[in-house]
């Protein structure tokens, strides 16, 4: 299993599927998303996800396809039916699957959220058994979103905690803005667009400004890395 928690979200709608997949990303997730139905199932089958969030109406290959596919290729992933087809066939079809729960569109955010966390806390205890990240002297508590540096406490934004979360899960790595843009913002990286760098300048100022050893680097034309000793 992959350190963070990976979701993948495949929903035809883009506009849904943006609002999902940046809240998922403010809570710490990190969220591959794809619009049709071909292309959820090869993201299943070649990558490795805790949890897969599927709408059942999809261009190509409907989700119960997906799952029934998934499932006979013994890939172990926790299945999330979010759709707007509500009918006891389609509830029981799903289950009878092996879908690990249903909720029917519209839908509160929080209670998607809530599903998501009973989900991976019954499928995968191990992942979130973790309630805390260490790098040297800074720590952050993964259920209270708040980080410590040598003692002294730091109060961070969701952006920011999601942002520290992906460097402190990912130290050593050089991190691209592209990456940074895709996974915290959703976006399409436009080269022009400095999102990314007055996020991470803000970060760095409450991180590193009153410790000499620093953490937060600049990989000059490339992106950021999180590292010890300078």
């Amino acid at each position: 299993m992959p350190n963070a928690t990976k979701i993948l979200l495949v929903e035809d709608q883009e506009t849904a599927a943006t609002y999902i997949a940046k809240g998922l990303r403010e809570e710490g997730f990190v969220v591959d998303v794809a619009h049709t139905g071909p292309d959820g199932l090869h993201y299943l089958l070649t990558e490795e996800y805790s949890l897969a969030i599927l709408d059942i109406m999809l261009p190509g290959l409907d989700g119960l396809s997906i799952l029934e596919t998934v499932k006979k290729a013994d890939r172990q992933v926790a299945v999330l039916f979010l759709t707007a087809r509500d009918g006891v066939e389609d509830k029981v079809r799903g289950l009878e699957l092996g879908a690990d729960d249903y909720l029917v569109k519209p839908f509160a955010f929080a209670e998607l959220l809530a599903r998501v966390r009973a989900l991976l806390r019954r499928c995968s205890p191990v992942v979130h058994a973790e309630t805390e990240l260490a790098v040297s002297d800074l720590t952050l508590n993964l259920l209270t979103h708040q980080a410590t540096r040598a003692g002294r406490v730091i109060d961070l934004t969701p952006k920011e905690f999601a942002l520290l979360q992906l460097f402190m899960r990912r130290k050593g790595e050089v991190i691209t803005r592209t990456v940074l843009a895709e996974q915290l913002w959703g976006i399409n990286f436009d080269c022009d667009t400095n999102v990314v760098d007055v996020a991470v300048s803000r970060l760095r100022i409450k991180i590193d400004s009153e410790s000499e050893s620093k953490l937060i680097h600049t990989q000059r034309g490339v992106g950021y890395v999180l590292r010890t000793g300078e």
